[in-house]
């Protein structure tokens, strides 16, 4: 089942609303994509530069309390977090690239696992590879296209860990 605030773009079960609203149903596995933006490198700058440390803040206090919520194996998915958002919730447990999992593209992608294996890589690409989330231009849907999870991750996780 998927949960988002926002509607989903693919069929299948799927809640609308706040994780929090469900996350004590008694849940086996999370694989979690917590908000990065306020966490990962890339956003690092505007902190000091617009004085969103409140909003670090928040959204590392929300990523722990799902990295410690009462599930039995959890998985959350973020790029890189600055060494603010580092000291709050932590350093990950392993970083994997989608060039291992068959995509020729580079994008770090780091992984907080509880009572999981780290991942194996499925197939490792080695040319051609491209920075697609860097290329993608600004408009309304950049956020998220550049937030999306590649298939062959997915894949990789409902083998190795379904």
């Amino acid at each position: 089942m998927s949960c988002d605030l926002l509607p989903t773009e693919k069929p299948g079960p799927h809640y609308q609303g706040d994780v929090f609203d469900i996350i004590n149903d008694g849940w086996d596995m999370m694989v979690g994509h917590p908000e990065c933006t306020r966490l990962c490198n890339s956003g690092v700058r505007w902190l000091h530069e617009r004085n969103l440390w409140g909003d670090m803040e928040e959204a590392a206090y929300f990523f722990n309390n799902l990295k410690n919520a009462n599930i039995s194996r959890i998985c959350l998915e973020n790029p890189s977090p600055h060494k603010y958002a580092r000291e709050i919730i932590g350093e990950y447990t392993q970083l994997i690239q989608p060039s291992q999992f068959g995509h020729a593209e580079s994008k770090a992608t780091c992984l907080w696992l509880k009572n999981l294996e780290k991942l194996t890589p499925t197939e490792i690409i080695t040319k051609g590879i491209i920075h697609r989330v860097h290329l993608e231009p600004p408009g309304p849907e950049r956020h998220k296209n550049r937030s999306r999870s590649l298939i062959g991750i997915a894949n990789a996780m409902a083998e190795q860990w379904g």
